[in-house]
């Protein structure tokens, strides 16, 4: 019999060092006025020197197992969402594994950029549902101020670091009368338009070279406009389709949750969706664009604040990098 899997506990780290739009009016031809017109932000974190991805990893998911009254070692899996690891291998979830303490697990990394929280919590939910396990670490971690280039006015100001986590317990669904928990997913990606937002240098195609270095050739290549309306046609696209799925109409849902890439985009999307822009929680104005960590990061926020409560239905949507797009329906509440 299938499990249900319910989402037990959440967790958040940032760096301290909160970098402003107008500290890069001192190193950029740009404005404070220009960057929030643009993309609604108006600070971002940066890691400290020599403040790894699995150093925030480690952050988070310590307070979020800390929440759920869980040790290191009962988690059974590990997923890191992330485009920027520690290193190419071992996987960033393999140091995150051995910082925590963990002998249990096993544990890998997930690339699907923007959409790798969604991607991984599908991952971790289709391991917990039939059983196989009963506690999943699920993490998005990201240092994108290392694939920034603080020379490009048009993309560094997006990007900022950070992690957040969920812990995902399987439970016989008689323990949930309620039926909190996971509901669906929607999921789809199109390699044919890879090249709009990449990072071209350092994989096994264009290994790192001076000249890939001098090029600047590994940090962030995106061509906005597509990428924009790319953006907003697929995670309506992937919104509707899952609500669909679960038979439940926009009007009952309490939270949207997206990826907060650009307040434009996430603005641009609810207005196409006609739902209240009060459901849609964003937090990119403190954040920027962190990537895989975006939305547990905005769930954490909701569920410590008291703003997302036993109960509420919520559909997370995102876009990314591949191009990658997807949504996931579930209902908060954990299990006694």
């Amino acid at each position: 019999m299938f499990k249900d899997v319910i989402v037990r506990s959440s967790g958040r780290y940032f760096p301290e060092r909160v970098f402003t739009n107008k500290e890069y009016e001192a190193i950029l031809d740009t404005s404070d006025e220009w960057i929030v017109e643009r993309t609604g932000i108006k600070e971002r974190r940066l890691a400290a020197p020599g403040e790894t991805v699995s150093d925030m990893a480690l952050k988070a998911s310590l307070q979020c197992l800390e929440r759920a009254g869980l040790e290191p070692d009962d988690v059974e899996l590990i997923i890191v969402g992330t485009v920027t690891p520690d290193t190419i291998f071992p996987a960033t979830a393999n140091w995150l594994q051995g910082k925590l303490g963990n002998t249990r697990a096993w544990s890998f990394d997930l690339n699907a950029g923007c959409s790798g929280y969604v991607y991984s919590l599908n991952t971790a939910y289709n391991m917990l549902r039939n059983g196989q396990h009963r506690y999943a670490l699920v993490v998005g971690a990201e240092k994108m101020t290392a694939l920034s280039d603080m020379t490009n006015r048009d993309h560094c100001v997006l990007f900022g670091d950070g992690a957040a986590c969920l812990l995902l317990e399987a439970v016989d669904p008689a323990e949930n009368p309620q039926g909190w928990g996971i509901k669906d997913f929607y999921l789809q990606s199109d390699g044919s338009l890879g090249n709009i937002l990449m990072q071209t240098a350092g994989g096994s195609s264009h290994p790192s070279t001076y000249r890939t270095v001098r090029n600047h050739q590994h940090f962030v290549e995106m061509q906005g406009q597509p990428v924009f309306k790319n953006a907003v046609r697929r995670m309506y696209q992937a919104v509707i389709q899952v609500l669909e799925q679960v038979n439940v109409p926009p009007e009952e849902i309490d939270w949207f949750v997206g990826h907060q890439a650009n307040a434009r985009i996430i603005s641009a999307t609810q207005r196409r969706l006609g739902v209240p822009e009060e459901k849609v929680y964003m937090n990119v104005q403190r954040y920027g664009n962190t990537t895989a960590a975006t939305i547990p990061c905005c769930l954490d926020e909701l569920a410590t604040e008291g703003k997302l409560v036993a109960g509420h239905k919520v559909v997370l949507f995102t876009f990314g990098t591949g191009f990658t797009w997807g949504s996931t329906y579930l209902v908060w509440g954990e299990t006694k």
